[in-house]
Formats: C-alpha cells, sequence, structure tokens
C-alpha cells in the first residue's frame, strides 16, 4: 500500500468511531422522546446523518484505493450500521493504516521490493 492508501484508512479511522458514537446517542434519544418530553432527535439525527454521509464518501474512497475485495469492503460498511461497530472498525483501520505506512516507509528505503 502506498501512502495515499493509508490516508484513505486514516479518514475512514477518524470518522468511524464519532460516527459509532452519534448512532448510539440517537438510539439514546429516540428512547427519550418516547418515554420523556425530551426530543433532541432531530438535531442528533442531523448529525449522525452527516457523519454517516461521510463515512460512506470515506468508505467509497478507502474501497478504491485499498483495492479490497466485496466482502472486505462489506464488512466495513455492515460495521457502520451496528452498534458499536464503528469501534471494531476504527481498530481494524488503525491496524490496517500502520500497516500500510510501514510497509510504503520500507519500500521507499529500498527495503522491500515493490
Amino acid at each position: 500500500m502506498d501512502i495515499k492508501t493509508a490516508s484513505a484508512l486514516h479518514r475512514l479511522r477518524l470518522v468511524s468511531a464519532p460516527e459509532a458514537v452519534s448512532f448510539l446517542l440517537l438510539l439514546v434519544c429516540s428512547v427519550l422522546k418516547r418515554t420523556t418530553e425530551f426530543n433532541a432527535v432531530p438535531v442528533m439525527g442531523a448529525i449522525h446523518g452527516a457523519l454517516f454521509v461521510l463515512y460512506v464518501v470515506f468508505w467509497l474512497d478507502a474501497w478504491n484505493r485499498a483495492k479490497w475485495d466485496v466482502r472486505t469492503a462489506a464488512v466495513y460498511f455492515v460495521l457502520s450500521v451496528l452498534p458499536f461497530g464503528g469501534f471494531y472498525a476504527d481498530r481494524k483501520l488503525k491496524r490496517a493504516a500502520e500497516d500500510a505506512v510501514i510497509a510504503s516507509r520500507a519500500r521507499r528505503e529500498g527495503k522491500v521490493n515493490a
């Protein structure tokens, strides 16, 4: 992987945790809306929607750059719609991005054949 691929994975990682938090907060707001007078669903819905759109855009970019197979891409997409899935995706993406940076530096220094 090159540095652009690592950057794409890093961007996806940066949005995966906030998207997961916003999803959980939206679920909490939905429960509160039905059980109390508190209604933050419109605000949290907008925030979560924007973060989800960002996640999908960065997911498509990472899929394209990292040359994922359909199964890997599907796993990362499904993780975005599961509660707590974004946190798991964040951990996996962090590992993948770090590996990509290490491989890129090794290639640049001539230690590994491209």
